[in-house]
């Protein structure tokens, strides 16, 4: 099997070819977003973080924001930073140059003199660069360069039942032919960790698996007085019928399908294992969504029975339901729908055939529906309050 994407230098390949203009802290997000609304090819994202936090918590931004650089879906990236932040110009190239050695441009808005000469010189810089980017053609990659994400959210009866089921079934086939698929949530990971770490690799991704599950309740118990079954499910969730965290989890765990896990990775860091793998990220939406792209995902497939319109800057976001009604009121939003096998009108190869079907347009170029609307909106996990 293969896909048709843009080689990159580092040997990846993008199915998108975006030139990346990367705040490196909230001071230079609306700097960054008017630079892009007149760059060809441009994307951005506001960044609120990147300064006033504590070390692990800033060491997210800076992991979201080596991991979107270097995501292979960025030709090239432009960063600019306000120049006092704690995330220092250096620092976040310093982070980018250890994942890649593609394309990269910086501007520092207190040195050059303020917004208005910033945003001349990076619009320069950013539209040679989208120059450069459009000469590449498409070529030919095998599958197995494919990197996977998978999420799910505003989760109903019809996500265990069809979507995620179907999503576990396409990551099933991209495993089998060498490529690597993320399963992420780790709060709805809790009442059903025994059956993943049942199917680890190794007694040391057995352990991590745990690790990361227990870690996240008892930093809920002692940091912020709760227990993870207090918020989760969601009221939309309890609504929808889905009634304990656990029944949640069972669910979820269907967008893994059956491989072997190979390896627990922690939020947004490079993924290099081929296989199904592990990243410990929050259920919140954007945030995780952040994450996958950060550690390489090219493209996510979200499953959603309620339905959402997220998408993300960098990485195409194929949205999918199984849920008739959800996809009646939400067509706008929803890339596929696969009540079929709920209502026995299709087998699971039959859809699972044609989910990687949609996967494979969507990466040879297809837009997603979020895409096409323009739903760039991201979040980056936090641990503490800034300082």
């Amino acid at each position: 099997m293969h896909f048709y994407g843009f080689k990159r230098t580092d040997g990846k390949v993008g199915v998108r070819n975006h030139v990346l203009i990367l705040p490196t802290s909230v001071c230079a997000s609306d700097t960054t977003r008017i630079i892009a609304s007149q760059a060809a090819g441009a994307v951005t994202f506001n960044n609120q973080n990147g300064c006033s936090q504590t070390g692990p918590d800033q060491q997210f931004t800076m992991d979201v924001m080596a991991g979107f650089a270097s995501n292979p879906n960025v030709y090239g990236t432009v960063v600019v930073s306000l120049g006092c932040e704690n995330c220092q110009m250096n620092l976040v190239v310093d982070a980018i140059r250890e994942r890649t050695d593609k394309p990269l441009e910086t501007f520092i808005i207190q040195e050059i003199g303020g917004t208005l000469k910033t945003i001349e010189l990076a619009v320069r810089a950013a539209n040679t660069m989208a120059e450069a980017a459009s000469s590449q053609k498409r070529e030919q990659a095998d599958i197995s360069q494919l990197i996977l994400g998978t999420k799910c959210g505003g989760s109903d009866p019809t996500s265990g039942l069809a979507a995620n089921v179907l999503l576990g079934e396409v990551s099933n086939r991209l495993v089998a032919a060498g490529g690597t698929s993320i399963l992420s949530e780790t709060p709805e990971l809790i009442g059903a960790e025994h059956i993943l770490a049942a199917r680890a690799k190794t007694p040391q991704v057995k352990e991590r698996i745990y690790e990361i599950i227990y870690r996240f309740e008892d930093y809920l118990r002692k940091v912020v007085g709760e227990e993870a079954r207090e918020s989760n499910p969601t009221l939309g969730n309890i609504a929808s019928g889905i009634t304990t965290l656990e029944e949640k989890s069972l669910g979820c765990i269907h967008k893994a399908g059956s491989a072997e896990i190979m390896a627990v990775y922690d939020y947004a860091k490079p993924v290099v294992d081929k296989g199904l793998v592990i990243m410990d990220a929050a259920g919140h939406d954007p945030s995780c969504v952040a994450a996958l792209v950060a550690g390489g995902a090219q493209v996510v497939i979200y499953t959603t029975g309620l339905g959402t319109p997220l998408g993300n800057p960098i990485s195409p976001v194929i949205k999918i339901t199984g849920n008739r009604f959800t996809h009646e009121k939400m067509c706008e939003n929803i890339d596929f729908e696969c009540s079929d096998l709920i209502y026995g009108k299709k087998t699971l190869q039959q859809m699972g055939a044609e989910l990687m079907e949609e996967m494979l347009q969507t990466v040879g170029g297809k837009l997603t529906r979020a895409e096409a609307l323009g739903y760039m909106e991201i979040a980056i996990d936090r641990i503490s309050n800034y300082t």
